[in-house]
């Protein structure tokens, strides 16, 4: 009968395990929960099975980081709901919690938290330890050193760079506020990872509302079937676009790489920098018009040189693949235009 009994306790904390439900006063608080797994996002300590209310997601075009797998999960506090915006992220409601967690394969090597605070948005980094049992607060970032082949088949060793909490700031900018960057309805707006349109699979549940019947729907970075323009457009979109928009923390470039802009100059066609130096190269400008080798644009991303790379952060590694297609799109930039 003991063994029984064992049994039936094991079973009932299995089961309580995965009702767990994330923790609005922890969620709420002042000050960042020491480790990730006190906010109860998960129902199990290595963050792998989401906890009740806790919906996996991702992104028609995510942001390139040094090939790392990116897990996604957005929570969204019951009986609220989102606001639809045609051309910007979501309007969460306060108490949103977006979960992003980077990996190579099996091994978790950060986990970064974005929580819709009374006083806005708030980034929040947690660091996973050796035994991947648990990620803890990270306010200083880190650096993890990853092995020849393990990003990719061809790349190199390298660091891996945990950003801080000012430089999460420096990417999430909008204006003096944090701002998510991702769940823009058009980039949702496709098949999830639960097999339907993820757009009306949020409608059902609740997460969003007033979505139109048409909803806008992103172009897809390499994906043959689009336009090079378009292709190109996407990646810019989701890669750069951040910063270099009004509201961003490149806004003094005036170099605007939002989907919605039209004007050729605030993409950098002809355009001179506002501050020249070694980021130029022997560029004179920013896009060439069919002359990639002349472009600022594809001389910054094909480096990997701190102060000469673009973006500035989040990538150690070249993005080859991005790399050609935004060379490809300067050389054709005359018939785009």
């Amino acid at each position: 009968m003991r063994a029984w009994a064992i049994i039936f306790c094991a079973l009932l904390i299995c089961a309580c395990a995965k009702q767990a439900q994330p923790d609005m006063d922890v969620i709420l608080a002042d000050k960042p929960a020491a480790s990730l797994a006190d906010y109860n996002l998960f129902a199990d300590a290595a963050a792998r099975d989401p906890a009740k209310g806790v919906l996996k997601y991702d992104l028609i075009n995510p942001l390139f980081s040094d090939h790392a797998d990116k897990h996604r999960f957005v929570f969204v506090p019951e009986g609220s709901s989102a606001a639809y915006r045609e051309d910007d992220v979501l309007s969460f409601p306060v108490g949103t919690v977006l979960v992003k967690t980077f990996a190579y394969g099996d091994r978790y090597l950060e986990t970064r938290l974005l929580v819709h605070k009374a006083d806005g948005w708030e980034a929040i980094p947690y660091v996973w330890n050796e035994a991947q049992s648990d990620a803890t607060y990270a306010p200083i970032g880190k650096r993890i050193e990853i092995a020849q082949g393990v990003a990719a088949p061809d790349a190199p060793a390298f660091t891996y760079a945990v950003p801080n909490k000012n430089q999460c700031k420096t990417c999430h900018q909008n204006g003096d506020a944090v701002h998510p960057i991702g769940p823009k309805a058009r980039n949702l707006n496709h098949q999830g990872p639960h097999g339907i349109n993820q757009i009306d699979d949020w409608v059902a549940r609740g997460i969003v509302k007033g979505v139109p019947g048409q909803a806008p729907v992103m172009a897809r970075a390499f994906d043959p079937a689009a336009s090079i323009d378009a292709q190109a457009r996407a990646y810019l979109d989701i890669n750069c676009a951040h910063c270099h928009k009004p509201t961003g923390s490149a806004s003094n470039s005036g170099l605007w790489l939002d989907w919605e802009i039209q004007d050729a100059v605030k993409w950098g066609v002809g355009k001179h920098p506002t501050a020249a130096g070694r980021g130029a190269g022997d560029a004179l400008v920013v896009i060439a018009p069919g002359e990639p080798a002349a472009s600022i644009l594809s001389f910054r991303m094909a480096s990997d040189e701190p102060g000469i790379a673009m973006p500035e952060l989040g990538r150690a590694l070249v993005h080859e693949q991005g790399v050609a297609l935004i060379e490809a799109w300067i050389t054709l930039i005359d018939a785009v235009q």
